[in-house]
């Protein structure tokens, strides 16, 4: 899912730039001191979460975990999704540094868009409710995070549509994977921390 160097024309890499340089001041912003350790932690499993490879056919893709990152953090995502991002691009070359800002709003911002959507579902009294929003969140930011990438590639060429395309479709088992995931994530900390997801009772 990460754009490589190289690829993007410089008005997509500087709306991208902005656009992340705008996400994570107001997820500074909105950020507690009291949850920095939980944007480390969740920051963590993004990065991870990329060594994680799915074989598809003759290549493989990766999890991003964005989805359940957003639910659990809302604006803080873009900082710790960034913070992820720049790790990957200088331990293994995943993206680049000039492809950051694109990267972090393409991640992030599904991330956030998923925290408003079905938080409330995820945060209500009724488990059902609570574990279907959750695999929605999950679902939704692989998803968007393909879409994003798609115009991306789209806006810096259409030569570049049939390739944007590929990455969604390429995602679609990912999306039900990190569906799941979001979906026991979620199940387990109703249980033993729901706190952490701000549960009504």
């Amino acid at each position: 899912m990460h754009i490589s160097e190289g690829i993007l024309s410089a008005p997509v890499l500087i709306s991208g730039a902005v656009a992340a340089a705008g996400g994570v001041a107001i997820g500074l912003k909105k950020t507690e001191n009291e949850k920095i350790p939980e944007v480390g932690v969740l920051s963590a499993a993004f990065f991870v979460g990329s060594l994680i490879h799915v074989p598809l056919g003759p290549t493989s893709v990766h999890l991003i975990l964005n989805g359940l990152v957003g639910l659990l953090l809302g604006w803080a995502a873009f900082p710790a999704i960034l913070v992820g991002l720049v790790f990957q691009a200088i331990l293994f070359q995943f993206g680049g540094l000039t492809t950051l800002g694109v990267n972090t709003v393409t991640m992030a911002l599904p991330a956030v868009i998923g925290y408003y959507l079905f938080g409330p579902a995820v945060r209500s009294e009724s488990e059902k409710t609570a574990l279907v929003g959750a695999f929605l969140c999950g679902s939704f930011g692989v998803l968007g995070a393909a879409i994003l990438v798609a115009f991306a590639l789209f806006w810096t060429g259409q030569s570049f549509l049939e390739v944007g395309k590929m990455v969604v479709y390429a995602h679609v088992p990912v999306m039900v994977i990190e569906g799941l995931l979001a979906l026991f994530c979620v199940a387990f900390l109703r249980k033993v921390k729901p706190e952490l997801l701000e549960v009504k009772r």
